[in-house]
């Protein structure tokens, strides 16, 4: 067995790959502090070809290298909004006909194997701040929440890994 070259794995163009066609999912990102953690969801986004990314709060915004470390140009890719309250974010993206969930451990939360995509429907999924979730506000909006399961000792996942385990169940065909 031989690991392929970067040149053999027939990857888009930037310029092809913003003229593809998109999941109909986007990833709001509620007062994400880490750099690195924005710039892994951009990379995650770009690799399961994602409508876009919402940026919330404190989450900081490319351009900006620290980001970039982690992203390695996704931040160019991978579509981008940023707004002041994610509040706002969600009732821009509700108006646009997406179907909004907190990724949290909630109350009645559906776990994450046992939910199926809808055809035709589109998706919101909202991470959140890496010590304190998702705001209970903005959990107040969502149309439900998505939980992965988890069996150690921890009770939460990075959100960069969350959201990567999130965007692979989502984008199944």
């Amino acid at each position: 067995m031989r690991k392929l070259k970067v040149t053999e794995m027939g990857r888009l163009s930037l310029a092809e790959y913003k003229a593809s066609e998109k999941q109909p999912i986007v990833v709001v990102l509620d007062n994400v502090r880490s750099l690195y953690n924005v710039g892994s969801v951009f990379r995650s986004s770009d690799a399961f070809c994602i409508e876009g990314v919402v940026l919330c709060g404190i989450t900081a915004r490319p351009p900006h290298s620290e980001i970039h470390k982690t992203a390695l140009g996704a931040e160019e890719s991978v579509e981008w909004k940023y707004f002041e309250r994610t509040e706002e974010a969600l009732s821009w993206l509700k108006q646009q006909g997406y179907t909004v969930l907190a990724i949290e451990q909630c109350e009645g939360s559906t776990m994450l194997q046992d939910f199926q995509r809808q055809p035709g429907e589109k998706y919101a999924v909202v991470l959140g701040n890496e010590v304190k979730g998702v705001q209970q506000q903005v959990v107040d909006l969502c149309d439900g929440c998505l939980e992965i399961p988890q069996y150690g000792t921890k009770h939460s996942l990075n959100v960069s890994v969350a959201a990567g385990i999130i965007l692979w169940h989502l984008s199944k065909k």
